[in-house]
């Protein structure tokens, strides 16, 4: 097993705060989308019924989300060259590149850490990093859309709009 850098360690703490904080205000966030969706979807003059389909697809998104921040999450099962493995993948996947959004989140962490942080002290620099860079991948995906808007691309950017607003809270 690969011992966990410092700066590891605090975009642990980053990534579980996130969870932490989308879990506990799960409604907040579902009413976010759903206002979000309304306004974006009516801008495409997509059709009513076809509404739903949209609104499950961006909750299902929340789920994939926040079992991506989840402390315990299938994320920290595998060992490092799996984890690589998975995430060269996932950026075949997206249609948006998140790799300088990550290696600014990686800069800013590396850039926080202090010797002999304590469990405290990691959860505020934690704090301070989601106030500072967001949510990660949210920038990537809001940046993406707005670059080139299409219906397919809907509910990840309306999930990370909503995520953004209520981890601002």
């Amino acid at each position: 097993m690969v011992p966990v850098s410092r700066t590891g360690l605090l975009l642990q703490a980053y990534y579980e705060a996130l969870y932490e904080r989308l879990t506990g205000r799960r409604d907040a966030l579902t009413n976010r989308i759903r206002q979000g969706l309304a306004r974006e979807l009516a801008v495409h003059r997509l059709e009513s019924e076809k509404q739903d389909a949209y609104l499950e697809a961006c909750l299902a998104f929340v789920e994939e989300r926040l079992e991506a921040y989840n402390p315990i999450g299938i994320q920290y099962l595998f060992d490092r060259l799996r984890s690589d493995e998975a995430i060269a993948l996932e950026q075949q996947l997206d249609w948006f590149d998140s790799r300088a959004e990550f290696a600014a989140l990686r800069e800013a962490a590396r850039a926080k850490v202090e010797d002999g942080m304590s469990d405290a002290r990691l959860r505020e620099l934690a704090d301070e990093l989601i106030r500072e860079r967001g949510a990660f991948p949210d920038r990537s995906i809001i940046a993406a859309y707005k670059e080139a808007p299409s219906l397919n691309k809907v509910p990840d950017y309306i999930v990370a709009l909503a995520i953004e607003e209520e981890i601002q809270c």
